[in-house]
């Protein structure tokens, strides 16, 4: 039952990438005719991807449980995937079975050790769980991501922020950007994460009270852990430009280290370090 739900995410993934392309892209010329198939059809994936369209049916439909790496090669070439959509792919055709659990660690983790890491940077810095919620964070996160020691530790989330905070996305320039981005990088976790309460629990609430993030989820994109821009609005108006790079520590999914890279030529550096320093001066000394 296990490799049948992961072939089944397989085949609903490279269906909605055939949707997704369309034939003048894909090399074909289109025949007479109106097309009733967004996209390409099965047989025309299957000539690009060099395989019988039988075949080729049957992994969309999650019959074909065991593709090569030939043929997912092929396929990946055939609907033009990009370096993230390929690894999911793969990953889809060779699930983990026994991930989930070996991922899961019963020690708590060090948050001493770990705020004083963050303490250390001066660019905003948080450590997150494989949930995105927040374990500690530093004074810059506090000043320009979200203040999070106000919030409920329930609100300490950046999923919950950007998708479930109306006011949110007046500070976050490009909120579209992000939310699209944080969306694909849930997408591709997902069929992982099926058995998982708290992440199927999290993921319902989205579904259920979010109608951006259900917009963003049937895009389905793809993405994996990488960088990604973050612009935020300051409240006196100033815009300060950012990269967030994410990282495991110690290959702990569970720990998940952020931080805020200020964009060269973009004056954040600068503004940033007035912004701290006039924090580190409040209140004036009289």
């Amino acid at each position: 039952m296990e490799n049948h739900d992961f072939s089944s995410a397989l085949g609903e993934f490279i269906k909605s990438r055939r949707h997704r392309l369309q034939p003048e892209n894909a090399g074909i010329k289109p025949l007479p005719g109106r097309r009733r198939t967004p996209g390409l059809r099965r047989e025309e994936v299957a000539y690009l991807a060099n395989v019988s369209i039988t075949y080729y049916t049957w992994l969309e439909q999650g019959r074909e449980r065991n593709p090569s790496p030939e043929i997912l090669s092929h396929i990946s070439e055939a609907l033009q995937l990009d370096a993230d959509e390929r690894k999911h792919l793969f990953d889809l055709a060779a699930p983990d079975p026994i991930s989930f659990s070996m991922t899961q660690r019963s020690d708590k983790p060090d948050t001493r050790f770990l705020q004083n890491l963050v303490d250390q940077m001066r660019y905003p810095s948080f450590i997150a769980n494989e949930f995105a919620d927040m374990i500690v964070w530093n004074r810059g996160s506090e000043l320009v991501v979200a203040d999070f020691g106000r919030l409920p530790e329930s609100e300490r989330n950046m999923v919950t922020l950007l998708f479930l905070d109306p006011e949110y996305p007046k500070r976050l320039v490009n909120w579209e950007e992000f939310a699209r981005y944080m969306a694909a990088l849930i997408r591709a976790g997902f069929d992982s994460n099926k058995n998982n309460p708290m992440y199927m629990e999290r993921y319902e609430r989205l579904r259920r009270n979010s109608e951006d993030f259900v917009r963003l989820w049937e895009w389905h994109e793809i993405r994996q852990k990488s960088s990604a821009p973050v612009h935020y609005l300051l409240p006196d108006g100033q815009e300060l430009a950012f990269t967030i790079h994410c990282a495991a520590i110690d290959n702990n999914p569970g720990l998940q280290w952020c931080f805020f890279v200020p964009t060269p030529g973009s004056g954040t550096e600068e503004r940033l370090a007035i912004l701290l320093k006039q924090d580190a001066e409040w209140p004036p000394q009289s």
